[in-house]
This record gives structure tokens, sequence and C-alpha cells, in this order.
């Protein structure tokens, strides 16, 4: 019977007992959520004083096209009454109690693929929020040919700027392209409504006057000129007016206190730096979160604040590359796409579908994967959904190009980065040193089609 291992005869030192005299080579600490942080790195980062920046932009008279929420209890579906201000003729309407019988009025209707629900050239009897689901909005080309001038999804509606005219026809027609649900609203009922309402009749009056407004594509406020004219003729007059009450973005914060005890600072400081490296890794958290909040700040972040008439859905559900060109031709001078790694990758399966290899570009010394030479930096801070469906950005950046900008403020007591403090706290009764950390941030889009959204992107792989 041959002796145990362990009792085996050895020539030499074993390596378990040698290790007690040998210095172990060690990592410094690690951490997994560390990222690449393309979006900070990217966006342009301006400096600011007294912790606010303001935004000036031209006088514009074009109402903004919000989007209405819906609540549901079981099967039933109903418009929350406050949210219907985001209809351009309601807006800043005073009366919660007539938004809320208005709401009431909204009949429930489900639709399904290939549901015609309008036809162009028909008359104007009823208006449709979008509750679930796509629609497509039809027009006819030049040779008859029915084209898609637009989708429609959750939360939009269609039809409402026709409730302040007489005799209104649709000018196009409006197909589901997806099984959904949407609410009807009754010209009649709303006209009914208006006759025995004069607060609802000031209203519709008021939108016409702004509807009068001459104004460019934009919703500005024209600017009067004349152009290709011969002779002496009178030239018109004119002024550039400007918003009376511009936005301010003011500079949000992440904080945290970190503490180190003294015998840990003291006894245990070498070969590394404890306190060096707890600052190091609670700084590395603290701009993970910066990042979050300039994408999901309900505040400020670029998903909640991007500019409705920027947001467009999917076609079809996956990022194909007619959603990317789409995306791309809504602005001037794109910098780059911001997406979801998944998102990334639904966009790599789309193009390899129809025989598209799109070229990498390099970007601070990395390839990144682009798409009409313009970079798709990965952001895993954009949320994706339950239903694997998630948006992609795409940004115009840098104050000279009316583009989106980083805001932060510098010269800081003690800085330790730009726009990041550590101060320290003292030493308490228990020894322990305490230290503030604190990172000062916001981000602004100069102008609304500074940035835009695709929504509604499918990133599940399906065989």
């Amino acid at each position: 019977m041959h002796p145990p291992a362990a009792a085996a005869h050895r020539e030499s030192l074993g390596t378990e007992a040698a290790r007690n005299l040998a210095t172990t080579t060690k990592s410094a600490p690690q951490m997994q959520e560390i990222s690449d942080r393309w979006l900070l790195r990217a966006l342009p980062w301006v400096d600011i004083e007294g912790g606010a920046y303001r935004v000036n932009r031209r006088l514009s008279h074009a109402v903004g096209q919000g989007r209405v929420a819906f609540e549901q209890t079981g099967s039933e579906v109903r418009v929350v009454p406050p949210t219907l201000r985001e209809v351009p003729l309601l807006r800043d309407f005073p009366d919660d109690g007539l938004l809320t019988e208005l709401a009431g009025r909204f009949t429930v209707r489900t639709v399904t693929a290939g549901e015609l629900l309008v036809e162009a050239g028909q008359p104007v009897d009823e208006i449709f929020l979008i509750a679930h689901g796509k629609l497509d909005r039809l027009g006819t080309g030049k040779y008859d040919e029915t084209t898609v001038l637009g989708g429609l999804a959750d939360g939009d509606h269609v039809g409402d700027e026709a409730l302040a005219q007489s005799d209104p026809l649709w000018p196009f027609g409006v197909r589901a392209t997806t099984g959904g649900t949407v609410l009807a609203l009754p010209r009649s009922a709303f006209e009914e409504l208006a006759g025995r309402s004069p607060a609802l009749r000031e209203q519709i009056e008021r939108y016409r006057e702004g509807a009068r407004q001459a104004v460019n594509k934009y919703g500005e406020a024209a600017i009067a000129m004349s152009a290709g004219h011969r002779g002496e003729p009178e030239l018109p007059s004119t002024f550039v007016d400007y918003e009376l009450r511009p936005r301010e973005y003011e500079l949000s914060l992440a904080q945290t206190v970190l503490r180190v005890h003294t015998r840990v600072a003291d006894l245990y400081n070498e070969p590394m730096n404890q306190t060096e490296h707890q600052l190091r890794l609670t700084i590395e958290a603290l701009r993970e979160r910066q990042e979050f909040e300039l994408v999901n700040n309900p505040g400020f972040g670029l998903l909640s604040t991007a500019a409705y008439d920027q947001r467009i859905s999917t076609w079809s559900g996956p990022p194909t590359p007619d959603d990317m060109d789409e995306l791309l031709c809504r602005r001037r001078g794109t910098k780059f796409y911001l997406a979801h790694p998944k998102a990334i990758a639904a966009i790599g399966r789309e193009a390899n579908k129809r025989g598209l290899y799109p070229d990498p570009v390099e970007l601070d010394g990395k390839r990144v994967t682009a798409w009409r030479g313009v970079p798709i930096l990965p952001c895993n801070k954009i949320p994706i959904s339950k239903a694997q469906t998630t948006s992609i950005l795409a940004m115009r950046v840098g104050e000279h190009n009316q583009g989106v900008i980083g805001l932060r403020q510098t010269g800081l007591p003690d800085e330790y980065e730009p726009g990041l403090s550590v101060r320290f706290m003292g030493i308490d009764e228990k020894a322990i040193i305490s230290y503030l950390v604190s990172t000062y941030y916001s981000v602004a889009a100069l102008v609304p089609n500074a940035v835009g959204v695709l929504e509604n992107v499918d990133v599940a792989h399906r065989s």
C-alpha cells in the first residue's frame, strides 16, 4: 500500500511553506461597474458660473407636440385627463373639470394589423389617441402609389388639429401596422362640449390666432425680408424676437461620504494607498451615476427632454438601415449615435441580413461601429424594457454648432477633477476619517433638433 502523498519523502522545501516568506504580487482593487462612459467623453463640456446655464432662443409660436398618457385597469383603458394639455389645441387650458369630462367622452377601440382607420379626403369626424400599437400615415405619390408619410406610436394623437377648423378633410390616411388600442373622440362630442363652455371656445380662438402668426417651418417667429426684387421697392422692416422665459439648466449633483478608518490608513497603506484606491473606486461610481443621469434624469436627461417632433418609431421593430437613415437625416451635422450594446448588436444583425457590412471608424484611438461614417457609441445606461425594446439617440454637439453640451462648474474648492471635489470633513470620535465627494453636472440641447430619438427599438434576437 502506497503512503499518502502528503507523507511522501521530499528533497526540497515545499511551495506552501515557501510562500510564507514570499511577497505576493497584488492587483489594484477591481470594479465590474466601470464602463467606457462614451457619453461623458464625447460631449463638449462648458464651464459655467453661478450654477446655472440659460438657453436663449428665438421666440417660437409653435405649440409643442406632447404625448398623452393612459391608465389601464384590467382591459379598461382611459386617458389621463391632465395630459390632454399635450394636444396643441388644449395646451395650458386651465379647467381640469372640463378636461375630465372630455376624457370621459373617448371610447376605446381595438385595431388589427392592416386595418384602415381613416381614408384621405374623407371628413374628419373623430380624433384618435394611440394608447398602444403602431400606425402609419399614408399619402399618395406622384404616380398614385401609396406612400408612408410617417409613423404614430403610444401617446401620439392624430386629427386633433381639425377641431379648430370648419368642415376639415383628412389630408392623409391612417392604417394600423400592428394590433393595438386607440381611443376615439367623435367631433360632434367635442363641438357639443364647446357649445356650452365659454372657456373652451376662448381656448379654440386663441389657438386659431396662434395659427395665423407668421412663422418659419420650425415654428419660430418669421423674419420679414424681400428677395429677387428689382428697382427700388420699399423693403420690409423686421426684428428678431426672443423667448421671454428661456429655460435655465441648474447643475445637478451626485454626492457621497467616503469613510476610512485611521488604523487602515496608518497601518495598511503599503504597497497600495488605501485612501487613494477607496477614492478612485468611489469616483468611478459617481461618474457612472453621472452618465446615467445625463441620459435618464426626468428633468434634464436626453431621453426625457428630447422634443417630441424629433422622436420617431422603428418601421417594423428591429433597428433597420432605413430607421438609422431616418434618424440621421433629421438633423445636420450628427456627431454620433448613442445606443445600448444590445441595440448595436441588433443594428449589425439587420445590416447583415441585407448584405451590408458598415466600416468601423476610429475614435479616441479605438475602432467603433459606425453607420454612414457616424460612430455608434455604446451606452449601457439607456434602458431596455421588459418587452426588450430600447431607444437610440443621435446628437449634434457643441455650442458653436447649436448642439448638445455638457454643463459643469470648475474651480470648486478642493477640486480633484474638473467639476468634482473631494473635501476633508474631519475625524470623528471613532477615529474614522470622512471625505465629501461631490460632482456637479447637467446637459442641455441648445435647439430642439440637436438630439433625436429612435424609439421602440426591438433588440430581441429572433431566429
